[in-house]
């Protein structure tokens, strides 16, 4: 069984708040640097001039469709770049992240949201509580070490015109690489939360639906995760402003406890 103890107090009252209807509040995202999202720290502006290297400049491609290469490439370098491990330091800056070529994969969307800001791109993120047996796979011999609720903080991404209207939309990080019902189909169903494949990379492959509005072919993993999600908190206009009203998945005392051994321990096999 999942620990209530290591959580913050305020995520039990951010569960129940939802579950009265307080949810569903809405923020319009910024390009701001943050203390989190710290872009413009220097080594946040290599990583985004690495990733621009990378791209095809002679291709003619409309504002919207060239935003959203954009943070694919970004998401792809990042993956390569920045191990995955168990950080339970939700909060940690971005460049910390990068010095230390490691991260969780909480940090590793901060560090593609930092990389959204740098290129002029709004975001904001959706705060969901996810039940912690959803990380059971990851801890087969540590479950009652594991909390009964993670705070998740999701990235969504502000795109210029596109196909809704020639106006700007949000893009949920889900459907970074295609709609939810196309990446359903992908070979190997859904994210299973074992082995090597972490969240972030389980992104440009396979459906990531916390709403329940998908499904995977009966043969593999489960595309639907929506039977995790606990409450919605609604979105903030940075995961700073949400980690500060409702905390981190891990009290204070269980972060420091926890982070000198899972912030190395790799999360990927490699």
């Amino acid at each position: 069984m999942t620990s209530s103890l290591l959580r913050p107090r305020r995520l039990a009252r951010a569960c129940s708040a939802a579950a009265g209807g307080d949810a569903g509040r809405d923020a319009a995202g910024s390009t701001v640097p943050t203390r989190i999202l710290d872009w413009q720290d220097a080594r946040v502006t290599a990583l985004v001039r690495s990733i621009a290297a990378t791209a095809d400049e002679g291709r003619a491609v409309p504002v919207h469709a060239g935003q959203v290469e954009a943070l694919r490439r970004a998401h792809r370098r990042i993956a390569e770049v920045v191990q995955p491990v168990y950080s339970v330091q939700d909060d940690r800056p971005v460049s910390e992240v990068l010095r230390r070529n490691r991260g969780s994969c909480s940090q590793r969307l901060a560090v593609l949201e930092a990389v959204a800001r740098a290129y002029g791109v709004p975001t904001r993120v959706r705060g969901l509580l996810v039940d912690g047996t959803f990380w059971y796979p990851r801890f087969p011999r540590m479950r009652q070490l594991v909390p009964d609720r993670v705070l998740l903080a999701w990235p969504e991404f502000r795109i210029e015109g596109g196909a809704r209207n020639g106006s700007g939309h949000w893009l949920t990080v889900s459907e970074l690489f295609g709609d939810l019902g196309e990446l359903s189909g992908a070979v190997g169903g859904g994210f299973t939360n074992a082995g090597a494949e972490t969240l972030f990379e389980a992104l440009s492959r396979t459906a990531i639906d916390w709403d329940g509005a998908t499904v995977c072919p009966t043969d593999g993993a489960a595309c639907d995760l929506s039977a995790y999600v606990l409450a919605d908190l609604g979105h903030f206009n940075s995961r700073d402003e949400l980690f500060s009203l409702h905390g981190q998945a891990l009290c204070g005392m269980a972060r420091l406890l926890a982070e000198p051994v899972l912030g190395r321990r790799t999360a990927s096999g490699r």
